[in-house]
């Protein structure tokens, strides 16, 4: 990957640069001073697109993705014998059945690499208000506000973990006890309502320039998701409407911004509002090809909203070791078989770990393209589904493969137990398409973080939860979305409702169509939580342990041993409750 090399006597960087459009290109600065470098425009956007470089650890099986995943009922990593492959000393397990602890080393990767996001918008915040005199003001008020969402989006990836978190909006070497859940909650709002409003708003002709990057409608959708789970954030009118942006100032900091939350049915409607805001801007549509989205080149999709910009390339292996987070996307490599590699021509040979929890499946029609179909011949199948299961033969489709053990590939939905699963059990993920023709080593299909259904689906949720607004279930886009999960059927629509009739009636129909819909996209977790149900075994297959503190991680043993102390040595930073 080509890197930019920004000299600034403010910010030196030498970080993977964002990859998007004209900014492959290797550019050399020399040693020009601050003054000179923030002048151009061109500068400053390239500049800008360094601080996205930290985005791309989060959907790693290492960080957050492997988390918010592994611990929600899409998915689980057995160990698989013979063998004990993905043994890893329980690690896996424990984040299956929830019985994690302070010391998993994904934890200790997302705080570390959400902050180190965080800070570096703040350098760059501090870097352009000090040039603030060689830029236009509209210009300043774009990258700053760019900045500022952004940065809201790493400390929103880390607030969803851990509730209590180190929160600063400055650049500063300062220690503070950490900030209670009500109140990043409500910095994060007031900063997305304060500067949402200048950034730009997505549209045919600039797509392709702000591809991967923070706009209006990924900062309302955003705040979208906040809005929506606040009460699970642990948020109510009252504690939140407490919150001030300072110890001195005279009004709350959602006053401030303009935010009016009287009654927690204001939290809806203002998911509502931010759901609208999106939906009339006219920058998003739904594409009739649920897997469209998913494609090895899905850049040209008009329902993705905000995306990491992946480049699979095979000569690119930064920290390319076992046991390592990656800033690559991985999926392929997680979930399929073994045998996979064989009859898809694929560079890597997969490594046989994540799949779907047989209980989720269920909640699948066996007409649903989403879910594993009902062809059962395996890669034989003449349809498109979103799982994989069945028989695995050669390229040439003659003959049934066998693994190493001399057992024949058969996957299917069923998993032995969390301890002793065969290589053959549980669906393999399919809707990322795969790279059958050798080319990428790792995807290089763009990893879908916000997506305009979601935006659909979070409007309905919120007006059902008592928030006011008018219901868009009978709109054009909307329709689209349910008819694409039914897409083989000669009347799609009539066998989505024959299907799943109270989907958009009913708060319990919505979670599992969320489900259906968002499989394996960093929102399940969260979804369960609020819905009550991320620690219930009922509806969780395999969690042991359903203690409520569970819903926020721990703090990562190693941050709270490097921590600061006060003048009488105790620590700054304590453990989350329960832990």
């Amino acid at each position: 990957m080509k890197k930019y090399i920004l000299s600034l006597l403010t910010c030196i960087l030498l970080i993977p640069a964002f990859t998007t459009c004209n900014m492959l290109d290797e550019v050399n600065y020399g040693s020009p001073t601050t003054e000179d470098m923030l002048a151009k425009e061109q500068n400053v956007v390239l500049l800008v697109g360094q601080a996205y470089a930290d985005v791309k650890w989060l959907h790693d099986h290492w960080g957050y993705w492997g988390v918010a995943a592994l611990t929600a009922d899409e998915c689980v990593c057995p160990v698989r014998v013979p063998g004990e492959h993905w043994s890893d000393g329980g690690y896996w397990k424990r984040l299956n059945t929830h019985d994690w602890n302070e010391f998993a080393d994904a934890f200790k990767n997302i705080w570390n690499t959400t902050i180190q996001g965080a800070v570096l918008c703040n350098k760059l915040l501090d870097a352009l208000e000090g040039n603030k005199e060689n830029m236009s003001e509209d210009f300043y008020n774009q990258y700053t506000a760019e900045l500022k969402v952004l940065r809201s989006y790493y400390y929103y990836m880390l607030f969803d973990c851990f509730g209590r978190i180190p929160y600063l909006e400055v650049y500063e070497d300062v220690t503070e006890p950490l900030m209670e859940p009500q109140a990043v909650w409500a910095h994060l709002v007031a900063c997305l309502e304060e500067n949402a409003i200048s950034l730009p708003i997505v549209t045919d002709g600039n797509r392709a320039s702000f591809y991967g990057r923070c706009t209006q409608g990924m900062a309302y959708t955003l705040l979208a998701r906040l809005y929506l789970n606040a009460e699970s954030f642990g948020c109510t009118a009252e504690n939140v409407n407490a919150v001030k942006r300072s110890k001195d100032a005279e009004i709350s900091l959602l006053d401030e911004a303009g935010v009016n939350i009287a009654s927690e049915t204001d939290f809806y409607t203002n998911a509502v509002r931010c759901c609208d805001i999106v939906i009339n801007s006219g920058a998003y549509s739904i594409d009739p090809d649920f897997f469209a989205n998913f494609a090895i080149k899905n850049d040209n999709s008009k329902e993705n909203i905000f995306v990491i910009v992946e480049e699979g390339s095979a000569d690119f292996d930064y920290r390319d070791y076992a046991g390592s987070m990656s800033n690559k996307l991985r999926i392929t490599m997680l979930s399929l078989h073994y045998c996979h590699q064989t009859t898809w021509n694929l560079i890597e040979k997969p490594w046989n770990g994540f799949c779907a929890r047989p209980t989720f499946l269920d909640r699948y029609n066996k007409r649903d393209v989403r879910g594993p179909g009902d062809e059962g011949k395996g890669t034989l199948n003449e349809k498109r589904w979103g799982w994989f299961v069945g028989p695995i033969y050669d390229a040439k489709g003659e003959k049934q493969l066998k693994d190493e053990n001399d057992t024949l590939a058969n996957v299917r939905p069923e998993i032995e137990s969390l301890n002793e699963a065969t290589w053959n059990d549980g669906a393999r993920m399919l809707k990322y398409e795969i790279d059958k023709t050798k080319t990428y080593k790792y995807c290089e299909n763009d990893f879908v973080l916000f997506r305009y259904a979601d935006v659909l689906w979070m409007k309905e949720e919120a007006i059902l939860r008592g928030g006011a607004g008018v219901s868009g279930v009978n709109t054009a886009d909307f329709q689209t979305m349910l008819k694409r999960a039914f897409a083989y059927e000669s009347d799609p629509l009539a066998a989505y409702q024959a299907a799943y009739p109270t989907a958009t009636t009913n708060l319990e129909s919505i979670l599992d169509e969320r489900g259906r819909e968002f499989a394996w996209e960093n929102v399940r977790r969260r979804d369960l939580i609020r819905f009550g149900k991320f620690n219930d075994p009922k509806y969780v297959q395999y969690v042991t342990a359903t203690d409520n503190y569970r819903r926020w991680f721990p703090i990562p043993y190693s941050v709270l041993e490097k921590g600061k102390r006060d003048e009488q040595g105790n620590p700054i930073w304590t453990q989350n409750f329960g832990y």
